[in-house]
């Protein structure tokens, strides 16, 4: 057993696992799993560059997360950095901040390689379970980007295009700081004409239809199953290998597009931070699951993370 400690820093929000790996049975026990909004993209799709507040959520983050890796007392660190980090002129005040904290680089990883790591988090545990049909298309569903991975025991293709919850509604949906509430069609229209044209890059990699498995990752996937699932409160037990049909998600999402803050941030299975960003996320899955033509999307709550700490291992 080796005990690892992996970090996903996106462009929304910044997760930790800390698990033990046995490469001899493959498995992953995981000892501590957590997961903080400090949506360190903000603004970075108009300015980029890196917010000074969207630094110091981040790094407060990482100080906690610190304290947890040694509390359990995990011998190897691996930090990744995704689509916001990539982006911006002044990474490198990123990179020095989180080496100062964490003792390690964090790695500014390629979209291609973000994608590798999600499709061995999430397909892993689905080989040679029956119920589970290869070819996998694992779709990615970010704050800046979205990974497209496709394969069965290795992967075939992958893309990653500038397509996520964030960036689409803060360029679409955000006018001097204020978010539309509820979009209007208009805006609606320009989000999934700004999808297909996304789509249609991830196509000229990765072929869209064929997969008998389409499996979803991320929080915009995580919390319309929950929705779906009548969740009162976010249940990642519940909602891991959950099944979720394209009326569900078709439903959901004109259901988030018409809403108010007010209402979208009643829903119990709701985190504050995905508050803003869930409309613009179900928009995106709810294309992806047409482009695709699948009738489901199979949900993991096993992803990049599990995927970085394999390799930690």
């Amino acid at each position: 057993m080796t005990r690892v400690a992996a970090i996903d820093c996106g462009t929304n929000s910044i997760r930790l696992l800390v698990a033990d790996a046995d490469p001899s049975t493959g498995e992953l026990v995981e000892l501590d799993r957590r997961m903080e909004i400090v949506r360190l993209g903000q603004g970075v799709d108009r300015t980029g560059r890196l917010a000074p507040e969207a630094l110091e959520r981040t790094f407060s983050a990482c100080r906690r997360y610190a304290e947890v890796i040694k509390e359990h007392g995990a011998r190897k660190i691996r930090f990744v950095a995704t689509s916001a980090s990539r982006d911006a002129e002044n990474k490198d005040e990123f990179v020095r901040g989180v080496l100062d904290i964490l003792g390690v680089e964090p790695e500014v990883i390629s979209g291609d390689e973000e994608a590798e790591f999600s499709f061995i988090g999430a397909t892993k545990e689905l080989t040679g379970r029956d119920h589970f049909e290869k070819p996998y298309l694992v779709v990615d569903i970010g704050g800046g980007s979205t990974e497209f991975v496709v394969g069965d025991d290795h992967v075939r293709a992958a893309r990653s295009v500038d397509m996520g919850c964030v960036r689409m509604t803060e360029r679409h949906l955000v006018h001097d700081g204020v978010v539309s509430d509820p979009p209007t069609p208009e805006e609606i229209a320009a989000i999934r004409a700004d999808i297909d044209a996304a789509l249609d890059l991830a196509e000229e990699s990765v072929p869209l239809t064929g997969a008998a498995t389409l499996v979803g990752l991320a929080g915009t996937v995580t919390t319309v199953a929950a929705i779906a699932l009548g969740l009162d409160a976010y249940d990642s037990e519940a909602i891991h290998h959950s099944r979720i049909s394209l009326d569900q998600v078709q439903e959901i999402t004109g259901r988030l597009l018409a809403s108010t803050h007010a209402e979208r941030a009643a829903i119990g299975a709701m985190h504050p931070g995905r508050v803003d960003v869930i409309t613009s996320g179900a928009l995106i899955l709810l294309a992806v699951m047409k482009r695709t033509g699948a009738r489901e999307v199979v949900v993991s709550e096993h992803d990049i993370l599990d995927g970085i700490g394999w390799s930690v291992a």
